[in-house]
């Protein structure tokens, strides 16, 4: 089992920047994909972004590609979100997810616009 952790979600102005990190702990040698969905109010949840463990191709959903930039940091079993020129469709309950099975509580992103 892998568990994962959100942080650094918050509230932000319209064209302002955060960044996510997602922590893995538990069977982290597992983990060959690590996602990033959202949830907005309403609606059901999307993919964002994908980083691949054993070559780091990243992949983006079209409404964040050029804003977002996903990246990790294996030393820390750390998965990162960089979000830059936000908009107010980007809030949403933002989600980490590892190989498609085993999600995170998730963090809050809210832009003012």
């Amino acid at each position: 089992q892998v568990q994962l952790v959100e942080s650094g979600g918050g509230l932000v102005q319209a064209g302002g920047s955060l960044r996510l990190s997602c922590a893995a702990s538990g069977r982290t040698f597992s983990i060959y994909l690590m996602n990033w969905f959202r949830q907005a109010p309403g609606k059901e949840r999307e993919f964002v972004a994908a980083i691949k463990y054993s070559d780091g191709n990243t992949y983006y959903a079209d409404s964040v590609k050029g804003r977002f930039t996903i990246s990790k940091d294996n030393t820390k079993n750390l998965v990162y979100l960089q979000m830059n020129s936000l908009k107010a469709e980007d809030t949403a309950v933002y989600y980490c997810n590892a190989n498609g099975d085993s999600w995170g509580q998730g963090t809050q992103v809210t832009v003012s616009s």
